[in-house]
């Protein structure tokens, strides 16, 4: 079998993915190869395979980004102020 196959068969397997809805369903694959991978609905786009590393390093970036940009702003904000 394939990657390619492999990563297919693993993406349709119901016990890789959580049941949160379907905005908040997280997917968790150790086989399949693909840190982003398509959701379920297609329309709703990608996902992370948090079973990989580089997936988790994405979500922790993607959740601290908007933090560090705010602390960013503000810190060249106060001299402004001040």
């Amino acid at each position: 079998m394939s990657q390619q196959e492999t990563n297919q068969a693993e993406w349709q397997k119901d016990e890789n993915w959580t049941d949160g809805g379907k905005l908040l369903t997280v997917y968790f694959s150790h086989a399949d190869s693909r840190v982003w991978v398509p959701k379920r609905i297609s329309a709703m786009g990608w996902t992370l395979n948090l079973a990989k590393k580089k997936g988790v390093a994405w979500f922790l970036g993607l959740l601290l980004l908007p933090t560090l940009i705010m602390t960013g702003v503000v810190l060249l904000l106060i001299p402004v102020f001040i």
